[in-house]
């Protein structure tokens, strides 16, 4: 058993991000910039977004976040995506998730501009991702794919299982597989015995959301597992959806939670942010 160590991976990543962005400054004259729209005042996403902003600083990048309250209307959001889609200091645009529910949040995905959409979550991406094309794919199953190439570990023609079908996770892990040759299953709330689907699994991706979903009954030998949930347990622990000390001597390779993909993600953001600005620059 290996371990996917997805935080000195990040750190290698950031570090080759701020030293382009320093070439970028030099050519261009001005460093790549990242919008934040923060609604309301949920303390994971308020986490979540200060850990952006750090890693902003950290890669030399100009950073900025809208602090909106619960009860703003949908208008004035779109307002302010609209101002930072023509704002050419802003390279990316990130809506924090999740947003209030009197908020139609596709409508408010679908206003950032596809080419300032480093989460990739417009449908322009969400297609040509689809299709193999070459746009902006979100932060974490972006990150799980690094992390697998750092490690050399291939999957085509390997049994991919997917657990959860989240537009921000499993379809898009889902894709990124597909495209990379794997034979590609993807789970959900509404599947039949899923244990008989992971079992099968040569590379078994756990992103649903549920502490300790995933025991070393569910798991076979040599499996490459890849926890992508983050959960806090009642005692302040941080946890993924798989039940880390019993499966992991089952396997070749597997993430910790903390310290796998987690700072993929926040990696994957400073990249596709990098990537926007250089996009940009080449239209000027």
């Amino acid at each position: 058993m290996q371990l996917l160590d997805g935080k000195t991976l990040a750190k290698k990543i950031e570090e080759k991000v701020s030293f382009e962005a320093k070439e970028f400054k030099k050519t261009t004259g001005r460093v790549p910039g990242l919008a934040v729209i923060l609604v309301g005042h949920d303390p994971a996403s308020q986490a979540y977004v200060g850990m952006k902003k750090k890693a902003c600083d950290r890669a030399g990048f100009y950073s900025v976040t809208h602090e909106m309250p619960d009860d703003i209307s949908q208008e004035a959001i779109i307002k302010t995506i609209e101002m930072m889609n023509l704002n050419p200091n802003i390279d990316g645009i990130l809506i924090q998730l999740p947003l209030p529910a009197h908020i139609d949040t596709t409508k408010i995905l679908e206003v950032v501009a596809p080419s300032k959409d480093v989460d990739g979550f417009h449908p322009f991406n969400v297609g040509r991702l689809a299709t193999g094309l070459d746009g902006f794919v979100p932060c974490t199953p972006l990150g799980v794919m690094e992390l697998l190439s750092e490690y050399s570990i291939d999957p085509k023609g390997k049994n991919a299982v997917i657990v959860g079908a989240s537009n921000i996770v499993g379809k898009p892990m889902a894709a990124l597989l597909l495209n990379a040759n794997a034979t590609v299953t993807i789970t959900h709330i509404h599947t039949k015995d899923l244990r008989a689907h992971t079992l099968g699994a040569d590379m078994l991706f756990v992103g649903a959301g549920v502490i300790n979903l995933i025991g070393e009954d569910m798991v076979s030998e040599g499996c490459v597992v890849v926890d992508i949930g983050i959960n806090r347990t009642e005692d302040g622990r941080l946890v993924g959806d798989v039940n880390f000390d019993t499966v992991a001597p089952k396997t070749s390779y597997i993430t910790p939670v903390p310290g796998g993909v987690g700072p993929m993600t926040i990696a994957m953001l400073l990249s596709n942010t990098l990537k926007a600005a250089q996009n940009h620059g080449e239209e000027v």
